[in-house]
């Protein structure tokens, strides 16, 4: 690669990925590094989301955004966990909390004890050891304290959001940093006859513009990085065979809850989202077990409230690209891979991508080859990472109703998945991976959720004499009902904190 410095980064696309890398890249580099995006009003956006994951917090807090102000402009609302219905069986259900369960003992997680004392009580819920799942479930909410001795202090919690109003959020911020928006459709990307690299942009009006750097944020298509650079896409659709979704708000007929809900159906899922202002509702599913009219019909029938829109829809291919990083182009969002929105991780992949672009960035001259290695590496590894937990949704169901399911029972899993849930089902062993977005917790949630109890726990657990084993259960018992108890509802801390305007 050339070894002079990166003076001009182009971002191609605009929506929630292209205006999330202006804004960070506008706050994170220096002035000498010139930012700008292109996009056309003409080109329609694909919404990466209206949750997320509690990571989003940490990208708000790297641009020095203050929540509330946020909360207000995106219209959003606090989630505290994905309550899961009809995976592991029809007519049971679970939630994923973002908060922990219990406080570690000696050092030793705190399921362990949970399945020690679930031998003397059968009926031991592990959803009474966690605040996030008992506040959520009651409509309440409120934010961590700062004791580290309390329950309390061990919340944790995402976001509900308009996904369009964010990225206009985001590029009000950005332009006042300096970043220049140029409107228009690319119908050319010229090459460099030597490097291979892209040496300019052609508009539709006939400028020309050139960078050092660009980032490919034109969702499924991947101009750049797919049509232009062939990099290759590693196709996942053998293991989640979800291609298709339809979506479509509607008017809230009650207070919004702190959590999503997600609800399997015969050939897929669907999700309910609740903002200030309405309910997101939508419907993911294979195209091979059920034709587009039918889910239609079947996320129509679990909407109560008025319709705002006409139903949208959309396809895409569960993967990953092979090299996000190619030549001189980033591949950011859609364009960098899918995973289906199971577990709301298309804006943390977005900020995954961004927070390690910014790493490898060198003072002086372009990135290395070295360093766009590790770069697909990590990339590689995150998407990965979070298609096994996706997965373990499903493999883990018992449900045989539909041909959908039933197929599922016979997929050959990741090696590396398969291992994972060896550990916990013999011993309750949760083995911590390399950029994995979800924690021990969120394993445990959704493993114990969907009926994968481990058939031992680790002898340490047994050190713990019986009179204080007793204790602490019945102290964070105790603890959880009270704390939850006390909380503001749900409604009343948005209305004290972050009401948006009607």
């Amino acid at each position: 690669m050339d070894h002079s410095r990166i003076k001009h980064i182009v971002i191609v696309g605009g929506g929630t990925s292209g205006w999330m890398s202006a804004a960070l890249l506008s706050k994170a580099l220096p002035d000498y590094i010139k930012v700008s995006l292109v996009e056309s009003e003409d080109i329609g956006t694909i919404g990466v989301g209206e949750a997320t994951i509690p990571h989003i917090a940490k990208f708000n807090a790297m641009l020095g955004i203050d929540e509330a102000t946020f909360m207000k402009e995106v219209q959003a609302t606090f989630k505290m966990g994905i309550e899961f219905i009809d995976w592991g069986a029809l007519g049971q259900s679970y939630m994923h909390p973002f908060g922990s369960y219990g406080i570690p003992l000696e050092d030793l997680s705190f399921h362990h004890y949970w399945l020690r004392a679930k031998q003397e009580q059968p009926d031991l819920s592990l959803k009474a050891f966690s605040l996030n799942e008992t506040a959520a479930h009651q409509g309440r909410f409120m934010r961590p304290n700062q004791d580290p001795t309390s329950l309390a202090s061990r919340i944790n919690y995402a976001y509900h959001f308009d996904a369009s109003l964010y990225a206009r959020f985001l590029r009000r911020y950005a332009e006042k940093r300096a970043v220049q928006r140029i409107e228009g459709k690319v119908v050319e990307v010229k090459l460099d006859n030597d490097s291979g690299d892209i040496k300019a942009i052609r508009l539709e009006s006939g400028a020309t513009v050139e960078a050092d750097l660009y980032l490919d944020c034109t969702g499924f298509k991947g101009l750049l990085i797919e049509d232009t650079l062939h990099a290759g896409f590693e196709d996942w659709s053998h293991w989640l065979p979800m291609d298709s979704a339809v979506a479509v708000p509607s008017a809230l007929t009650a207070e919004p809850m702190p959590f999503t809900v997600s609800t399997a159906k015969e050939a897929g899922w669907t999700w309910q989202i609740p903002l200030q202002h309405r309910m997101g509702n939508g419907h993911v599913f294979s195209s091979k077990y059920m034709d587009h009219e039918r889910a239609t019909d079947i996320l129509l029938a679990g909407i109560d409230g008025e319709l705002l829109a006409e139903p949208r829809s959309f396809r895409f291919t569960v993967g990953r690209r092979k090299k996000a990083w190619y030549k001189n182009c980033v591949a950011i969002g859609l364009s960098s891979g899918f995973i289906e929105p199971l577990e709301s991780t298309a804006i943390h992949l977005v900020q995954e991508g961004l927070t390690r672009l910014i790493t490898l960035l060198p003072v002086d001259g372009k990135p290395s080859d070295v360093s766009v290695k590790e770069y697909n590496r990590a990339m590689a590894l995150s998407y990965e990472r979070t298609r096994d937990f996706i997965l373990l949704h499903y493999v883990l169901s018992e449900r045989d109703d539909s041909p959908f399911w039933r197929d599922l029972k016979n997929l050959e899993l990741p090696e590396i998945l398969t291992h994972r849930m060896s550990l916990m089902r013999e011993s309750g062993v949760y083995s911590d991976y390399d950029l994995d977005p979800f924690g021990l917790d969120s394993w445990v949630a959704v493993m114990f959720g969907q009926g994968m109890i481990p058939q031992s726990y680790n002898p340490v657990a047994d050190a713990l004499d019986q009179r204080t084993l007793d204790h602490h259960i019945s102290q964070y018992q105790h603890a959880v009902k009270e704390i939850s108890r006390q909380m503001p509802t749900h409604q009343q801390f948005i209305d004290h904190f972050c009401k948006a305007k009607a």
